[in-house]
């Protein structure tokens, strides 16, 4: 019983835990440049969709018969969850895969 508690406290497994501690947070700075990049990218989208999504419903007679104002909010919010989506994920990817090949050094 004593060697296992001396094996706890081992060296090894203090290394072992640094080496978690780093990779946790690794992956949150990955995440949070995700999380970023995906907001930027869906106020953009939502800027770029409102424009002609609002233009439309006031210039053409066919939308402006169709389109009620849900619709507008759903064409809108749609775009603006995928751009969200679609950046932050091949950001967190890219973050990952760049930091898989060159990992941090410790300054």
């Amino acid at each position: 019983m004593a060697n296992r508690n001396v094996a706890a406290n081992s060296s090894f497994e203090r290394t072992s835990l640094a080496s978690l501690d780093q990779k946790l947070a690794l992956a949150k700075r990955c995440s949070h440049e995700g999380v970023m990049a995906g907001a930027k990218a869906a106020v953009v989208a939502t800027i770029a969709t409102a424009i002609p999504t609002l233009a439309s419903v006031k210039m053409l007679p066919w939308a402006k018969a169709n389109l009620n104002h849900s619709a507008q909010a759903l064409i809108i919010s749609t775009v603006a969850g995928a751009a969200y989506f679609i950046v932050a994920d091949k950001t967190v990817l890219a973050t990952a895969r760049k930091n898989s090949f060159d990992p941090p050094s410790n300054q």
